[in-house]
């Protein structure tokens, strides 16, 4: 039987790096440097007494992301450690499908997914963000003032995501507030979760009386044989898993370059695609900052770190972004793809390609509707919401000349 060193033990006790505090949420590098400092592994609180082990070294990471012997997706003995109301639980709690599963059951439940998504054509995915993207301008084009993420990203994807899951856009707003509880944690965590719980359960209700053309209507008839509980469960993560980091990715970047008056002009000239303001995003402030959650099976060292079973393991995308940037500087190309935002392994995203095109897509479209945004505060004042997992703006306050997508002569 294999016991931990006096060091490991050590390290065990050591103060953990807060996650969970405001300021990590307005400056997290600091944070980053505190558990780099560890070593490959760090020391960490997601939440008020919830410790977890946060991985900031690429090669453990990749370790961690490979090891399926070693490491497990599944949750329940760590939410048997921790009380009901913990903040953390709607972004941990198991759930039957691809994200809490391992083995075959991950397998049957990732390629139902992937068989989904890949009957959704890029050019109709595209013709549903030009779509969403107009709706919104027309709103706040007239105005020549907005906040880019309450009344642009958040709502867009609130409304690319319900058209592809089958659900009017008066089901937007609904869906936008309950997510945006769930992820930042907190005392609204557990009503966000309840809120988008009902919302989906609703949605797969109407889908297994009367089919439709949409994603939920696909996963229900694939040849799998998903259970609508099943089905639930696999809506519940990729309705989430789309909605958020999506928005906070198109965010980012659009904070990143109209902060960038010379990067701005060469998206908006065409000189230099939108892809690589995305990538700019993977690579430096990816918007799933900490998660790829794992657990031990057993006990063991790993790194260098005793891992104690039922305790989370996190893996730090961001901490990792912040050590390429560090180590790489200026040198990396534009187009390097080394960031680990999409994961890998049996785990990476499966639909990459799509969250690409919407991102890229609803930044195109926004700039050239409204070429001339102009941000309103510095970067440096812009604020952040909170919470351990993601790495989200509050508002992006913009100003532009005043302009309807209605005019005459006004489509792009």
């Amino acid at each position: 039987m294999i016991h931990p060193s006096p060091a490991e033990q050590a390290f065990s006790l050591a103060a953990p790096v807060r996650l969970w505090e405001d300021g990590f949420a307005r400056d997290p590098r600091p944070y980053y440097a505190a558990l780099r400092a560890q070593g490959p592994v760090g020391w960490a609180e997601l939440a008020p007494g919830v410790p977890a082990y946060v991985v900031t070294d690429r090669r453990a990471a990749l370790d961690l992301l490979h090891d399926t012997k070693t490491f497990s997706h599944d949750p329940r003995p760590w939410e048997a450690t921790v009380p009901d109301d913990s903040p953390v639980l709607g972004m941990m709690r198991w759930r039957p499908n691809t994200l809490f599963a391992d083995g075959a059951a991950h397998i049957r439940y990732r390629t139902t997914l992937i068989d989904a998504f890949d009957l959704v054509e890029p050019h109709d995915l595209r013709a549903r963000v030009h779509r969403a993207v107009h709706l919104l301008v027309s709103r706040i084009g007239p105005r020549g003032e907005a906040d880019l993420v309450g009344e642009f990203t958040r709502p867009l994807m609130a409304l690319v995501f319900n058209s592809l899951f089958g659900l009017p856009d008066s089901a937007s707003d609904r869906l936008d507030a309950a997510l945006g509880k769930l992820i930042e944690g907190g005392a609204q965590a557990a009503q966000g979760e309840a809120e988008f719980g009902g919302y989906v359960l609703e949605l797969i209700a109407a889908k297994t009386e009367r089919r439709g053309d949409d994603l939920p209507s696909w996963l229900l008839d694939h040849p799998a044989g998903l259970t609508p509980e099943e089905v639930t469960w696999q809506v519940f993560l990729t309705l989430g898993a789309g909605h958020e980091p999506t928005a906070n990715l198109v965010s980012n970047a659009l904070s990143r370059v109209l902060g960038n008056p010379a990067y701005y002009s060469t998206l908006t000239s065409g000189a230099r695609p939108v892809t690589d303001a995305v990538l700019e995003v993977l690579h430096h402030e990816t918007p799933l900052a900490n998660y790829g959650i794992h657990y031990a099976r057993t006990p063991l060292t790993f790194h260098g770190v005793w891992i104690r079973a039922a305790v989370p393991v996190v893996i730090s995308y961001g901490a990792l972004a912040q050590a390429t940037e560090q180590e790489r500087g200026a040198d990396r190309h534009p187009g390097d793809a080394s960031h680990l935002s999409w994961s890998a392994g049996p785990h990476a995203c499966p639909v990459k390609q799509h969250t690409l095109l919407i991102a890229t897509e609803a930044i195109e479209r926004l700039t050239q509707w409204l070429p001339d945004l102009e941000p309103v505060l510095p970067r440096e004042r812009l604020t952040w919401r909170p919470g351990p997992f993601h790495r989200s703006l509050t508002a992006l306050p913009v100003r532009f000349s005043p302009r309807s997508p209605d005019r005459p002569g006004g489509q792009p």
